[in-house]
C-alpha cells in the first residue's frame, strides 16, 4: 500500500519502534534528532558560544565583520575553534537566521544591504567624468600603503541631498578629517571644490600626494582640484567601493553618529563631533 520495498519498511519499524508499538509522531522525532547528531554543526550554529559572541561584537559593539576575525586570530592560536574568517561571518548572516534575529544582524553591518553586493563591475549609467585617470594607473607604493600622504574622499549625505558632509581618510595612518559643506547645494562639483580646496590647503604639501575617489559627479572639477593643491586624483571603477575600503569603512563608522535620513548634517557633526 505504501508503495515501499520490504526492507524499508523493515528498516523503519527497526530503528523506530518503541516498547508501545510504532508511532509516526515519535518517529519523527527520533529520525530528527539522529540527523541532528549524524552532521556537525557549522562553525556558526546559532547554539553556539562563538555566535552569541560575534552576535555582541556586530550588535552590541558595531564592529565589522572584518575586525573580528583580526582580534579572533590575535587571542587564540591558528586551529583554535574561536577563529573565524569574515567570509564565514557574511554567509552566516545571509545564508542562516531568519526573522527578526536576521534584520538584526543585517543592521549591524555598515552598509545593511539586505543581500551581499556581487564583486562584479557594473556598468555606469551616469554621465561620465571627463579626463578621468583610472586607479589601474595608480602607482603601486599607493597600493601598498608604504607612504603616508594619500588619501581615500567621499561624501556622506543628508536626507534628500539637502546637506552633506566630505571625508577624507589617510591610506596609510587611517586619519579622518571631516569636510563641512556649508553651502546652499553642498554636494555640488563647486562646492566639493571650494570646501575640498580650503580644508587640503590646510595640510603640509608632503601629506597631499593623491587622493582616490569614486565616481560621483560631486568630483567633476577634479582637474581644478589638481592645480589648486597639487594632488593628483585617481578614480574606482564603478560599483567598486572595496577599491576604497578605507573610506569605505570609515563612512559607516560615521554614519553611526551621522545616520541616513540625517535633514541636517552640520548641526548632528557639532553636536557629535566638536
Amino acid at each position: 500500500m505504501l508503495g515501499r520495498s520490504p526492507s524499508t519498511i523493515s528498516q523503519e519499524l527497526r530503528r523506530n519502534t518503541h516498547p508501545k508499538g510504532y508511532a509516526s509522531t515519535s518517529s519523527r522525532v527520533c529520525a530528527q534528532q539522529r540527523r541532528r547528531h549524524g552532521r556537525a554543526p557549522g562553525q556558526l550554529h546559532q547554539e553556539g558560544i562563538l555566535f552569541a559572541l560575534v552576535r555582541h561584537l556586530l550588535s552590541d559593539e558595531r564592529w565589522s565583520p572584518e575586525q573580528i576575525p583580526l582580534t579572533l586570530a590575535a587571542i587564540h592560536p591558528k586551529g583554535h575553534e574561536y577563529r573565524v574568517s569574515h567570509e564565514t561571518i557574511y554567509h552566516c548572516i545571509y545564508a542562516q537566521p531568519v526573522g527578526e534575529l536576521k534584520r538584526e544582524l543585517v543592521a549591524a553591518l555598515r552598509h545593511a544591504h539586505n543581500k551581499r553586493v556581487p564583486r562584479s563591475k557594473g556598468k555606469d549609467r551616469r554621465g561620465q567624468i571627463a579626463d578621468m585617470v583610472s586607479i589601474h594607473l595608480r602607482p603601486p607604493d599607493i597600493k601598498e600603503r608604504q607612504f603616508p600622504g594619500h588619501w581615500e574622499g567621499d561624501l556622506v549625505k543628508g536626507a534628500g541631498s539637502a546637506s552633506a558632509e566630505g571625508t577624507l581618510v589617510e591610506r596609510t595612518s587611517r586619519l579622518l578629517i571631516l569636510v563641512k559643506l556649508a553651502y546652499a547645494q553642498p554636494a555640488s562639483a563647486a562646492s566639493v571644490l571650494q570646501c575640498f580646496t580650503d580644508k587640503l590647503l590646510g595640510i603640509a604639501a608632503p601629506m597631499c600626494l593623491s587622493m582616490t575617489y569614486d565616481q560621483g559627479r560631486d568630483m567633476a572639477m577634479h582637474k581644478e582640484l589638481s592645480l589648486r593643491t597639487g594632488m593628483a586624483v585617481y578614480f574606482c571603477d564603478p560599483h567598486s567601493p572595496w577599491q576604497r575600503g578605507s573610506n569605505e569603512n570609515t563612512n559607516g563608522l560615521v554614519r553611526q553618529y551621522l545616520p541616513k535620513g540625517t535633514v541636517d548634517l552640520d548641526k548632528k557633526m557639532d553636536t557629535e563631533f566638536l
